[in-house]
Order: structure tokens, then C-alpha cells, then sequence
């Protein structure tokens, strides 16, 4: 009966989702669905965002690091925040000064057409293996705890949740998202509150209490001073920062949704109001991460990592109300991230690689045409690497997520800071292949660097693992990359561009 009420619960909220798509995207046109007709308010832009930024993986990951890590988390939060302010007074006043409809057009006018092409097919890359694993892992959660018990397949389940994400996306674009995004976090952020109270009430605890038993527990554990650690919270601060660069301000998703506000102004207004809002929900992910394990313990459930909240809310003996709280905050979690994805990476493709927005030959409505068609190529594409990522899956996705985004993400920074920092051009077709000859680089570095994950993960046999594992001590003594990957990236891809460049007339301006 309660899988029942579930999913019942699901499919009311995707009615809501889509009456407000309806109603949104009336007389909408390509432009609002690229840029929401430049008309979106800041501070909608602002909330909704968060959504997108914290996803499901924030949602159902974070809180089960805690028992592992403590708070650590936090320190690449605190990088995240100061990155946002880098976002917001370095790179939006370039992107509103040349009027940008995709982000990457600044690597066409500043680089050439090859550079352009390729922050644009990284950038393709970088969101749509991120938004998929998110995706993935909320679906997971679904068929675990209230599908599976109905006889309703993971696959179907896929299949039925992207097809409603298309619903509501195909017509209106960045205008509806908008909206969408804001109804989303606001019932987010609702779900995290009422289970952290709640919580703490059921364990008669207040916010002292509270922190005295994690503390006891070594949860709240924050700052790692062993510089040898991939959890140092030196890089952990900086690379978070540079996450945030990389990550937001150099992602269309993330972009079209700011570059959608009327002015400047107002958009860097949203962005700062975003990044002290995301600084306290991560804490409070956090301190809900506590919570849930002091719960566990005191009812002798044992469980740890992605297994945690769902496990609780679910079946671990609270109210059902709370469950029905956590499904509402999972869905809301999940979907700004994939939506916003979807029709960003729809964007990009169609003005970045198949250039519409530049040809003469295509009206208004054979635009449209191709959009739609692109929409559900992507919606495809999506499917098939929420399927791969259910057979490679083999633990805690967070890490996974974070690895491939210094991987994707740092050929993008490169090309970024090379473009804003010189005033040389890359010859002729060769950006695809730098970023490409940096992105193996990083991977072979990282492959002997974390010998151990990558044994766990790809299933190394004993003898491979230990060979790797030898190499790995003999080169690093004990030093383990961690966030700082995508500086390491960057820095390589910046370093080849510069290798190849020459001194060029091509400039624009990009002074603050």
C-alpha cells in the first residue's frame, strides 16, 4: 500500500511539473527555450539553481559520507562558495559584454572555430556523463525501495521518468526550467529541514546536544592537515574553487540560466545570494549525514554510504510522512539537474556543433524542427548511460562524479584560461587534439596515482593491482591526488596550447 501512495505521490508531482510547463511555455519561441528571452528574474534564477547544483547525488550521497569521512566534505563546499564569486565578477562580465547566446562562442571570437568546436563537444561530454550518473542514481533508489516490490523493471523506470522530463522541457526551454527549478528546490530544501528536525526531535536532541554526540562520534570531523591526503584541506578548498569555475561558469547549463536575467547586475546579485544559500543546504546535508547515523546507531541498522538516507526514510521505522518527504526531496533533487542537462546539452549541440542560430538557409520553424529532433537524440543518450552506469555501478557514486568532472572539465579550463590570460591563438585545428592529449595524460597520472580506486573499481586482478600499486609509491611517496585533478588537467592543457601557440591578431576584449 505505501508503494502505492509512492508512486502516486510521484506522478501528482510530474502533473504539477507539467501544468507549469504548459503554462509557461505559451508563445514561446527558439529563443526562449536558448535564453528564456533574456526576461528571467535574478532571483528565481538564484533559488532554482541550487536544485540544479546539489541534484540527487547531494541529496542521497553527501549525508552517507559522514560516517567515513565526517564533515570533510565541507572544505570543497567552502572552495565552491569562493568560486562562485570568480564566476560572478570575472567571467559574467565577459559573457553579458558580447551578448551570448552559448558561452563557447568566446573560444570562436578569441580562438577560432576548432577551439570553439571543442569546448563545446567537452562540455557535451562533461554534462552529459555527470547529469546520467546523477540521474542514475536517483532511479536506482526509486526501483530499490518502492518499485521493485510492484514488479515495475529498472529499465521501464527510465524509460517513463525521461520521457516525462521531455514533457515538460521540449516546448519552453530555459523559461520553464526556471520555474520548474524553483518548485523543485523549494520542496528540496523543505524535505532536508523537516527530516533534520524531525530527526533531532525523535532522538530529543537540540542543535548542542546534537553536535556533542557527533563530535563523539567523530563525525564532525572537518579540516585534514596531512598534506599527503587527497582530503587536504588546503586542496580540497582550492580545487573546490576551481570545481566551481569549471563546473558553473563554464558550463551552458549552469550559464544559460544566468545569462538569462536582464543585466549584469542582477545576475551576479543571483549568483551570490546562490553560493551563501548552497553553503548553508551543504552544511545542513551534512549535519542531516550525522543525524541519520546517530538514528542507525540507536536502532542497530547498519548501513552506510548511498544506502543510508533511503534506507531510514524508507524502512528504518520513522513516520510515514517522513518518507513520503524524502521521495518529494529525492525527485526534486534529481530532476532541476536532468532537465536543466537536457535541454543545455540540446543547446549547445544545435548552436555550438550544428550551428542554427548562425545559418540564413533555416527558418524560424525548421530550427524548431531540428531542436526537437536533437532533444530526443540527447533524451536517448541519456537512456543508454543511465543503463551503463547500472553495470559498472559498485559503490559510493559521489567520488566517481567528482573524478570525471577534473577529467572532462579541465580541457575546458585550460582552453578558457588560455584564451583569457595570453593573447596568443592556437594553430589551425589543433585545440581537439591538446585537449585530447592532456585529458589521456591526466588519466594515465591518475591511473598510477590512485592505483587502489581504480583496482576497486575497474576489478583488477591481484597481481595487475599490486604491479600498478608498486609503480604508484615509487613516483608519488604516498601522495594522493584528490579534487585538485581538474587544476592538474587544466594546467596541462594550458601548458600544451601555450607548447603550440603562436602570436596572433585575433583579439577581443576582456577586461573587467
Amino acid at each position: 500500500m505505501n508503494s502505492t501512495i509512492l508512486l502516486l505521490i510521484i506522478l501528482a508531482y510530474f502533473a504539477l511539473l507539467l501544468g507549469i510547463a504548459f503554462y509557461t511555455s505559451r508563445n514561446s519561441d527558439n529563443e526562449s527555450f536558448f535564453i528564456g528571452n533574456r526576461n528571467s528574474k535574478w532571483w528565481l534564477v538564484a533559488f532554482g539553481m541550487i536544485g540544479t547544483s546539489l541534484s540527487g547525488m547531494t541529496f542521497v550521497s553527501v549525508p552517507g559520507t559522514v560516517g567515513k569521512a565526517g564533515f570533510g566534505y565541507f572544505q570543497v563546499v567552502v572552495g565552491y562558495w569562493l568560486g562562485y564569486f570568480a564566476v560572478a565578477y570575472i567571467l559574467l562580465p565577459v559573457y553579458y559584454r558580447m551578448q551570448l547566446t552559448s558561452i563557447y562562442t568566446y573560444l570562436e571570437k578569441r580562438l577560432g572555430v576548432n577551439a570553439y568546436k571543442t569546448g563545446a563537444i567537452f562540455f557535451i561530454l562533461s554534462r552529459t556523463l555527470g547529469a546520467t550518473l546523477r540521474l542514475y542514481l536517483v532511479i536506482k533508489v526509486l526501483e530499490k525501495f518502492v518499485l521493485e516490490g510492484m514488479g515495475i523493471s529498472f529499465e521501464l523506470t527510465a524509460i517513463i521518468i525521461l520521457g516525462l522530463i521531455l514533457l515538460y522541457t521540449y516546448r519552453g526551454g530555459v523559461k520553464t526550467i526556471v520555474w520548474t527549478d524553483t518548485l523543485q528546490t523549494t520542496f528540496m530544501l523543505l524535505a532536508l529541514v523537516i527530516c533534520v528536525f524531525y530527526i533531532m526531535h525523535t532522538l530529543q536532541l537540540d542543535f548542542g546536544s546534537t553536535w556533542t554526540a557527533m563530535r563523539d562520534k567523530g563525525y564532525t570531523h572537518m579540516f585534514e592537515t596531512d598534506v599527503k591526503s587527497p582530503a587536504f584541506f588546503l586542496k580540497q578548498i582550492v580545487g573546490g574553487a576551481f570545481l566551481t569555475i569549471a563546473m558553473t561558469g563554464l558550463d551552458q547549463e549552469m550559464m544559460q540560466k544566468n545569462i538569462s536575467v536582464s543585466n549584469l547586475r542582477d545576475s551576479q546579485k543571483n549568483m551570490v545570494v546562490f553560493c551563501f544559500i548552497l553553503l548553508i543546504a551543504n552544511f545542513l546535508f551534512l549535519l542531516l549525514g550525522g543525524l541519520l547515523y546517530l538514528y542507525g546507531n540507536s536502532k542497530g541498522l547498519v548501513t552506510v554510504g548511498d544506502d543510508l538516507f533511503p534506507t531510514i526514510a524508507i524502512s528504518g521505522g520513522l513516520p510515514f510522512f517522513i518518507t513520503i518527504c524524502f521521495m518529494i526531496g529525492l525527485i526534486s533533487a534529481v530532476f532541476p539537474s536532468a532537465d536543466g542537462a537536457l535541454t543545455a546539452l540540446t543547446s549547445s549541440f544545435c548552436i555550438d556543433v550544428l550551428g542554427i542560430r548562425k545559418s540564413d538557409k533555416l527558418t524560424e520553424a525548421q530550427q524548431k524542427r531540428t531542436r526537437l529532433i536533437v532533444h530526443n537524440v540527447f533524451a536517448i543518450v541519456f537512456l543508454l548511460c543511465v543503463f551503463f552506469f547500472r553495470m559498472v555501478d559498485n559503490g559510493s557514486l559521489i567520488d566517481i562524479l567528482l573524478k570525471m568532472a577534473g577529467f572532462t572539465y579541465g580541457p575546458l579550463l585550460g582552453l578558457f584560461a588560455f584564451g583569457i590570460l595570453t593573447k596568443k591563438d592556437i594553430r589551425n585545428g589543433l585545440a581537439i587534439w591538446i585537449c585530447s592529449a592532456a585529458l589521456i595524460i591526466t588519466l594515465v597520472l591518475d591511473l598510477f596515482n590512485n592505483s587502489g580506486w581504480y583496482a576497486d573499481k575497474l576489478k583488477f586482478s591481484p597481481e595487475t593491482a599490486e604491479r600498478v600499486n608498486a609503480i604508484s609509491n615509487s613516483i608519488f611517496h604516498g601522495y594522493k591526488i584528490g579534487v585538485e585533478l581538474l587544476i592538474i588537467n587544466a594546467l596541462v592543457t594550458f601548458l600544451l596550447l601555450h607548447l603550440f601557440a603562436h602570436r596572433g591578431n585575433k583579439q577581443i576584449t576582456t577586461e573587467l
